[in-house]
């Protein structure tokens, strides 16, 4: 294997190191906010309120879907700046 090949794997590999770090990261945010908190410790945010509504309720009916949308907003500025960080933005 030549030496252009070989950069190029650990270039690729680095890239995805970090890709997997973001995801190892942010699946855990969405997992705690979708899982823990619309249905591990809904009885318990339920003594709050935002808006009128009971929290733990507000995170199963909607929350969990905004912090997933912001979650996906997230990956894609941290993969904009990964893809330019190694080239791949072209």
């Amino acid at each position: 294997m030549d030496k252009q090949t070989d950069n190029k794997q650990k270039h690729a590999s680095a890239y995805w190191r970090e890709n997997l770090k973001y995801l190892a990261i942010l699946l855990p945010i969405w997992f705690f906010v979708s899982y823990g908190a619309g249905i591990i410790f809904k009885d318990w945010l339920d003594q709050f309120q935002i808006g009128g509504f009971n929290v733990g309720f507000w995170f199963a009916q909607q929350g969990s879907i905004y912090v997933f949308i912001i979650l996906i907003f997230v990956y894609v500025r941290l993969m904009n700046k990964l893809d330019k960080k190694y080239g791949y933005d072209k």
